[in-house]
């Protein structure tokens, strides 16, 4: 397909190594009353716990802590809300999980009181658009830093999805954060970026992102995709949250076929065993042809008399 391979080798997250040379998969832990899917479905940090026990078990590569929701027409909570909500669940997970943990938040005081409790990567869905600051703490504390796409804000962003050029708008972004980033001195082995599926996209926007994920190829960091359960997967069959797994897994599939690196997903087991098969297709080698066949450069052997 054409992918530029000068990516990292592996993720780097506070130490946390973490090979590239199989899709990851990153679980979520939403701690939020109100997020799209699982809002409220984790009210106290021991059934955050709990949670990251599980999807520890399903097998995920690492896990993505929240307590902003981030879904279409949301509006943030204040930051000692966003803290109440985090830290004690942050603690708890922490203390029973040795795999590495991200947090979804955009505050540099929210970050670094996360950093202070052992999380590993941020998670900024505004890939720096406003403040470098999660760039500084990141390189400060060797965390990993995720640098996702999002016009305007969770509240604004769906109501004008309209784009001259879709991918090369997104691309130029998450170039730019990229080099934000590194001039804070964060190391290239611990930078993601994401298009920001869902953020300020239509539903056909979505789709050619997914298609087009090879042209992030170019910035040369490894590429996380966030499909799960979005509205965009039901959109053509008018599917509820509840009945999109079936979708999740496509996108899933289609990211890795494409070239994506870490899927963010709420299904960690079912997707595990999806993208596995997936990485093998992409990466299966030819095989030699057999005498009298077409070669490769569409040649034949020379014919037996």
């Amino acid at each position: 397909m054409g992918f530029d391979n000068d990516f990292p080798d592996s993720l780097d997250l506070r130490g946390r190594v973490l090979p590239l040379d199989r899709p990851l998969v990153m679980g979520i832990i939403n701690l939020t009353p109100d997020s799209f899917y699982d809002g409220g479905r984790l009210p106290t940090p021991e059934a955050a716990r709990d949670r990251a026990l599980r999807l520890a078990e399903e097998g995920a590569h690492l896990l993505d802590l929240g307590a902003v929701s981030t879904r279409p027409g949301s509006t943030p909570p204040t930051q000692d809300d966003e803290l109440r909500r985090l830290l004690p669940s942050l603690a708890a997970v922490r203390k029973v999980v040795n795999l590495p943990l991200s947090i979804d938040t955009f505050r540099a005081e929210v970050a670094r009181a996360a950093a202070d409790l052992g999380a590993d990567c941020l998670n900024d869905v505004t890939g720096l658009r406003d403040s470098g600051e999660l760039a500084e703490i990141a390189a400060g504390a060797d965390l990993g830093l995720v640098l996702m796409h999002m016009r305007g804000t969770p509240e604004t962003m769906q109501r004008d999805t309209r784009y001259r050029d879709l991918v090369g708008e997104v691309k130029a972004f998450l170039g730019g954060a990229v080099g934000r980033a590194r001039a804070a001195g964060v190391a290239r082995e611990r930078i993601l970026i994401d298009p920001g599926l869902g953020f300020g996209k239509s539903a056909e926007g979505n789709l050619l992102l997914l298609r087009r994920l090879g042209d992030f190829s170019s910035l040369g960091q490894p590429v996380l995709v966030g499909a799960s359960r979005k509205s965009f997967l039901g959109v053509s069959r008018g599917l509820e949250v509840g009945e999109r797994l079936e979708g999740s897994l496509a996108a899933a599939v289609a990211a890795v076929l494409a070239g994506a690196h870490v899927l963010r997903v709420h299904d960690v087991r079912a997707t595990l065993r999806a993208v596995e098969l997936a990485a093998l297709i992409r990466n299966a080698a030819p095989e030699a042809s057999p005498a009298g066949e077409a070669s490769p450069a569409g040649e034949t052997s020379p014919v037996r008399s």
